[in-house]
């Protein structure tokens, strides 16, 4: 075998088990494959949370099977563990695993066996275990790594396929997310928490313990730098969490709350458990305590039934709150889900509403990155060192070269296109916004 090469799509939970997939193959005494056209096994680890994702991979095994023939094309993820036998007819898949035997990746390619179209799959909702695998240096030159600390997800929302295809919510021992960080911590400068649910961590443990207390263990007991938090649902920002982000210096003051609907109506048929005057008691309640933070959401247009005053009612609410940036998705009917079957609202509506939230998203971006001018923002250096990314999720423009994986205080000087960029920054640099 000349060598494996692992690709995955989707969220940061799946980058992660992605890494842990890298890992566990290193370990097995595979050699990596510098790019995908030159390795001999490729393992696609997939998502299923819309369409487009379905067919992001359909594409991509049908390209690699006409460029790679004799390539072993192996399917993992979300997408193998919904519809296993759908993935398996693609021309050119060897194998397909599901999330529920996805850590058995390793053992089942190592000795070299061919295999045709199989399938290992089983119920999801049988594991009870917290599914990992040391993260060592399948990292590679990431400044960032993922931490996966929690898989899986109790609600049931009714777009979501994600409980069918992770199971019930999993949390990672508390020691060995500390074991995990301070390891991490030796190489890189940032650990990003993640999580399916992360906020729902340590509900599973024994103890009693919280989110909130995994971090504060992990300020006490390893050297880490920085923390981030990936998406935490907003009825888990406590108080305590909203406050141990803004206090801690080692916390990147960033806060990413789903929202998906700003419409009391439109929240209740997706069976989200809030409403939207408690999302917005949480996210002013972080922005009085960090001024400067970054706010991010997850918004859905389109869902079943959305209404032209229901989506007015959500972008309102989405305007009037201090968000800087947003991810804008058009819904996709999800087989299996309860919504799937509701009153589709046409495809049109839905991506013309999609482009009006992003244009409100650019927009209120933009406003927030000229209040940085003048500011000193802490910022990770990542990609060759000419860029950095502050604490506050602003992609920086660095005057200087300076060595990727550090951090550095930076005075903001103005604007780029997608960014803000340090003071004094070079004119061949990216262009400033007037």
């Amino acid at each position: 075998m000349s060598g494996y090469f692992v690709k995955t799509f989707g969220c940061r939970a799946s980058q992660a088990d992605g890494a842990a997939l890298e890992a566990g193959l290193a370990a097995s005494g595979l050699n990596a494959a510098h790019e995908l056209a030159e390795a001999d096994l490729v393992v696609l680890n997939t998502c299923t949370v819309t369409s487009t994702a379905d067919d992001e991979l359909r594409q991509t095994v049908r390209r690699i099977h006409r460029t790679q023939p004799d390539a072993q094309i192996v399917v993992t993820g979300c997408y193998a563990q919904r519809a296993p036998e759908e993935i398996a007819a693609l021309p050119g898949v060897s194998l397909v695993v599901g999330n529920s035997h996805k850590n058995s990746i390793p053992d089942l390619v190592a000795d070299g066996q061919h295999y045709h179209g199989e399938i290992r799959i089983g119920d999801i909702f049988d594991q009870r275990d917290f599914l990992s695998a040391p993260v060592e240096d399948a990292l590679g030159d990431r400044t960032r790594p993922n931490l996966k600390i929690q898989d899986g997800c109790n609600n049931r929302c009714s777009f979501c396929i994600i409980p069918y295809v992770r199971g019930r919510s999993r949390s990672a021992q508390p020691d060995s997310v500390i074991d995990q960080v301070r390891h991490l911590a030796s190489k890189y400068r940032e650990v990003v928490l993640s999580g399916i649910n992360l906020g729902r961590w340590g509900r599973d443990l024994e103890g009693g313990s919280r989110l909130v207390d995994l971090v504060r263990r992990l300020l006490d007991e390893t050297p880490i730098e920085r923390l981030r938090l990936s998406s935490v649902e907003p009825m888990d920002w406590s108080d305590s969490l909203l406050e141990l982000v803004a206090t801690s210096p080692r916390i990147a003051k960033h806060v990413h709350a789903p929202l998906q609907s700003g419409s009391d109506k439109v929240l209740r048929r997706m069976h989200r458990k809030y409403r939207p005057r408690h999302y917005a008691d949480r996210i002013l309640k972080a922005r009085a305590l960090m001024p400067d933070c970054a706010v991010g959401a997850d918004v859905m247009t389109g869902f079943p039934g959305e209404s032209e005053q229901e989506f007015e009612e959500s972008r309102a609410f989405i305007e009037s709150l201090p968000f800087t940036y947003l991810h804008v998705f058009t819904y996709s009917a999800r087989p299996g889900t309860p919504a799937a079957g509701g009153n589709h609202v046409p495809m049109e509506i839905r991506k013309h509403r999609t482009h009006v939230l992003r244009d409100l998203a650019a927009r209120k971006n933009l406003e927030f990155r000229k209040l940085m001018p003048g500011r000193i923002l802490s910022v990770v250096t990542i990609e060759d060192g000419r860029i950095g990314l502050s604490d506050n999720y602003l992609k920086v423009a660095l005057a200087r070269q300076c060595q990727p994986n550090c951090i550095e205080d930076v005075v903001i000087g103005g604007l780029t296109n997608d960014g803000v960029c340090e003071s004094g920054i070079p004119l061949h640099l990216p262009p400033i916004l007037q």
